[in-house]
């Protein structure tokens, strides 16, 4: 079985399915602190440069830290699921209906990247919710 880039291989003897010992590896590793501000800035970019910055995060650092590379590319899909449902909402006010689906789009937008940044900050990895999973 080969290891993924950036993780170690179990110890020997560790009967534990390589999902697992990595999920209590990442209990006991913190990423450096520039990992940590690159991918809170992926995440905080929706407020001032929207699609473009996680995308470039995402090309430059993908190769030089795991962390970032996660945080950048979750960004990213996050960025084009926000896309797309803004196009749905802007073609349902049509029917008044996307007059209620897109505050709730841009509410959604928001606290889910500030959750994302704070867990970004704090060394974790997370998954934003309702998101289509582009680019991995």
């Amino acid at each position: 079985m080969s290891t993924p880039p950036g993780w170690n291989a179990p110890p020997p003897g560790w009967d534990q399915p390589p999902q697992q010992w990595q999920q209590q590896w990442q209990q006991h590793w913190q990423p450096p602190v520039e990992d940590t501000t690159w991918a809170v800035l992926a995440h905080l970019s929706f407020f001032a440069f929207g699609l473009i910055a996680p995308l470039v995060i995402y090309l430059v650092k993908k190769d030089e830290s795991a962390f970032t590379r996660h945080h950048a590319a979750e960004a990213l899909n996050f960025h084009l699921t926000l896309l797309i449902a803004t196009i749905a909402s802007v073609v349902l006010m049509l029917v008044l209906v996307g007059f209620v689906t897109y505050p709730l789009v841009v509410v959604a937008a928001v606290v889910i990247h500030a959750i994302a940044a704070l867990k970004a900050h704090s060394g974790e990895w997370y998954d934003p919710p309702f998101t289509i999973r582009f680019v991995r």
